[in-house]
């Protein structure tokens, strides 16, 4: 490819808008490397097929090596468009913005070839979506292995919208978008839908991007996205590694957010649990992660607790765990403000007001 094609193309695939992005915060964000096209084509054997790791709508992912053997994700868009183009690029600048450990690492991009390229870590045991719902990997996630996923992944979650200069909402947070690796560590992915928010602003008004089954219904009728929205699929993710049901299945005409919303109301979680979290899972556990969902996923946004909060419940609940205490019985002696939501659970599930 000649050198006028690659500057062509370098303007197509937004590369004058990533440099006004990497100048407007040099010094305040890592810099973003620009791979040659040559080099990620030698990498994935010119896009194999065998190499392909995974399609989505806005792009396939593939596996390569680079010629120090360092293993990478490639990530090719589908189709030259300009609404996909705009994604690429602001999934480049969030990503260039943050560093966590639950949080996938982009390495760089590629602009120079007729569809943009994306380049992060690799992580080698598929993703959430994989081990709950495809065969035959189904129930093979323990109870330790999901709990600990629920606290890395919701840690993330408040880190993206807490801990960085501008607040990040991910707004696409589903179980295919979460990564695990050979020790199930979580790592969330897929940010290009993701939104900057600025410090002094609650909200912002966009248009209604996301995965029908873990779409905040607020953000659906207003169209008004706030940190909220991923609070609520998050908590279609935690009914997810409870039940090991999809969010929306062509085995039912029912989704996931309502059956688990019903067997809630009605006190008959158990019989909607996965049959290994039922058996392996302890009650007391099971019941304080199904109380947290349950929060996460109340029909109006105010009303849900923070990622921040989520986040803390469950490193409190993993706490609690670790260090065996709060064997008492008392409610009211058991054990310290924080953590008696996780350790009284002889109350009901289904008690409480009806936007459950």
């Amino acid at each position: 490819m000649d050198k006028k094609s690659k500057q062509k193309f370098f303007k197509r695939n937004g590369g004058l808008l990533l440099q006004h992005h990497i100048s407007s915060t040099r010094g305040s964000a890592p810099q973003t490397k620009l791979f040659v096209r040559e080099d990620l084509k030698k990498a994935t054997d010119n896009f194999n097929e065998n190499r392909i790791l995974g399609k989505g709508g806005l792009g396939t992912v593939y596996k390569g090596m680079l010629s120090d053997g360092s293993v990478i994700a490639v990530k090719k868009s589908n189709i030259v468009d300009k609404n996909q183009v705009d994604q690429f690029i602001n999934e480049v600048f969030i990503l260039s913005q943050i560093s966590h450990r639950h949080i996938v690492k982009l390495l760089g991009c590629c602009l120079e070839t007729e569809v943009p390229l994306l380049v992060y870590e690799y992580i080698s045991n598929g993703t959430l979506y994989h081990h709950l719902h495809d065969e035959p990997n189904i129930s093979t996630i323990s109870w330790e292995n999901r709990l600990r996923i629920a606290v890395e992944v919701a840690g993330a979650l408040s880190y993206l919208h807490s801990c960085v200069t501008t607040a990040i909402f991910h707004r696409d947070i589903k179980s295919s978008n979460i990564l695990l690796d050979e020790n199930y560590r979580a790592v969330v992915s897929d940010f290009g839908l993701s939104r900057s928010v600025p410090i002094d602003k609650t909200h912002l008004t966009t248009l209604v991007g996301g995965t029908f089954g873990y779409l905040d219904p607020e953000y659906f009728r207003s169209g008004q996205l706030n940190d909220k929205s991923d609070v609520y699929a998050f908590g279609v993710v935690l009914a997810e590694l409870l039940t090991g049901q999809q969010a929306v299945s062509s085995k039912t005409d029912v989704g996931l957010v309502l059956c688990f919303r019903s067997a809630i109301k009605e006190n008959s979680l158990f019989q909607i649990l996965e049959k290994r979290i039922a058996t392996e899972g302890p009650e007391e556990e099971i019941l304080a992660v199904a109380k947290l969902a349950k929060r996460c996923l109340k029909l109006t946004a105010r009303k849900r607790p923070c990622m921040k909060e989520v986040a803390a419940e469950l490193d409190g609940l993993t706490s609690i765990k670790e260090h065996k205490i709060c064997k008492q019985t008392s409610r009211d002696t058991c054990c310290s403000t924080s953590e008696r939501s996780f350790c009284c659970t002889n109350e009901t599930l289904g008690e409480d007001d009806e936007d459950i």
